[in-house]
């Protein structure tokens, strides 16, 4: 179809350019991470970014499920809501959202045509800087209320920082990309808080003692409001399901009884998921105190209705599989705590591979207690892990293995296990997750 190949050739436009994603060994240098690139391009574009207000998103984990609630709620609210993420799982288009629908190709591909000559004016271009500029632009365009954004790496010098937002919001930090962010948490928080602006709230998600400290000191200076979720509120949770889980959230001075308390649900599982509600729930409480109108239904439906996948997402009952993007060696203990509450007694085998720069021992040796069988593989992304270097590691822990450089070998024996306590999880990498999760439904097609 002609829409088709004008879209696959607007792709390879796109990433033409210098794409920083897929450079292996990269570390941080001046002229790579450099936002007045940016600006030179947005202010070519005449500046889209400010023509709405943004909830800007930054941290190690959680950033897309906050921003992916806090968008659903806003839908629910009755307004127009932008949602620009990354990586994409599947479809690149899901990087750019309005009211959870993705960007139609055909208009991606008009953007690309008038916006090329543009793009190629501004000199080092990246490929994720095109990326979060079609973004804002398309946002601006479509006339949205609201853009809730997420930054791709660190915050400070990340393209996404060209906007000016109502509310920042920063997620749990931890260790990754410590090449290019510094390999202290204390360094990388600092990176993340380059994102709070003069005399905007921040909204802080549970942190680290030194990342909390380091995001306070740049708070303070810029004028900035903290609001700590972990000192403001408490949650207690109803029940929980390989569907679903429920909760209540209310603020720690409150004196309302625990009957009283609206229940809310969400599709997302694990209790770290029920953090980042909190910190969703945080934001809804600031943008009311900017005249947007949202009520305790919005805030429930918009919970009980969002859709992000990827995340501890049950993609097949029988044999069960299951996909999760943790990548980093606190995201795999968060992943640990949910095998444990959620799969019980059952027999894990995971499937597992993983970026070149990731703490890979750490990441394994959390994860083993619970994990009966592991299959190593790699994704077709450029900076995956060679199947050599993850053996190596886990020969090291002593860990019974099955190895595949091809990850559709792995299909044939998941599809042919029907064994009642038998569950596949697919994690390590968001790329490893949407493979398989693609593969899949490849076979049901």
């Amino acid at each position: 179809m002609e829409i088709e190949r004008d879209y696959q050739k607007s792709l390879d436009f796109i990433y033409s350019f210098i794409d920083l994603s897929i450079t292996r060994n990269l570390r941080y240098s001046p002229e790579k991470f450099d936002l007045s690139r940016m600006f030179k391009l947005m202010a070519l574009l005449g500046d889209p970014q400010l023509d709405y207000d943004v909830i800007h998103v930054a941290g190690t984990k959680g950033k897309g499920s906050i921003c992916a609630m806090a968008a659903s709620i806003m839908n629910e609210a009755g307004y127009k809501v932008g949602f620009y993420s990354s990586p994409h799982m599947i479809d690149f288009r899901e990087r750019i959202k309005i009211n959870n629908i993705n960007m139609p190709k055909k208009m991606l591909t008009n953007y690309v045509t008038k916006l090329r000559s543009v793009i190629k004016s501004v000199e080092k271009i990246s490929t994720f800087e095109i990326i979060t500029a079609i973004a804002f632009k398309y946002f601006s365009d479509q006339k949205i209320d609201i853009a809730l954004i997420e930054v791709g790496m660190g915050g400070r010098l990340d393209a996404t920082n060209v906007v000016k937002p109502i509310v920042s919001v920063i997620s749990p930090v931890s260790h990754d990309h410590m090449k290019i962010l510094g390999n202290t948490i204390a360094k990388i928080a600092e990176e993340k808080a380059g994102i709070i602006k003069e005399s905007v709230p921040v909204i802080l998600s549970p942190q680290k003692r030194s990342a909390k400290e380091a995001i306070e000191r740049i708070a303070n200076i810029k004028g900035s409001l903290i609001i700590d979720t972990s000192e403001k509120y408490e949650f207690k949770q109803i029940e929980y399901s390989l569907s679903k889980q429920s909760f209540t959230i209310s603020e720690k001075a409150s004196d309302l009884q625990v009957e009283k308390r609206p229940i809310y649900e969400i599709p997302l599982l694990g209790d770290h998921q029920i953090y980042n509600a909190i910190t969703v729930y945080a934001c809804i409480v600031q943008l009311r105190k900017f005249g947007y109108k949202v009520n305790e239904t919005a805030v429930a439906n918009g919970f009980s209705k969002v859709k992000w996948p990827g995340r501890f997402e049950v993609i097949c009952h029988k044999p069960m599989v299951i996909i999760d993007g943790a990548h980093n060696k606190d995201s795999f203990q968060k992943l640990r705590n949910t095998i444990k509450k959620y799969l019980g007694k059952k027999k894990v085998t995971l499937i597992f591979g993983v970026s070149e720069d990731k703490e890979v021992r750490s990441m394994l040796k959390i994860i083993k207690p619970y994990i009966n069988h592991f299959i190593f593989t790699m994704s077709e992304h450029p900076r995956a892990m060679g199947i050599d270097e993850i053996e190596k590691v886990s020969k090291g822990l002593g860990l019974i293995n099955y190895s595949t450089s091809v990850i559709d070998n792995i299909i044939p024996s998941i599809l042919k296990n029907n064994k009642q306590d038998q569950v596949y999880i697919a994690s390590g990498s968001i790329f490893i997750a949407g493979a398989i999760k693609q593969l899949l439904a490849e076979r049901e097609n």
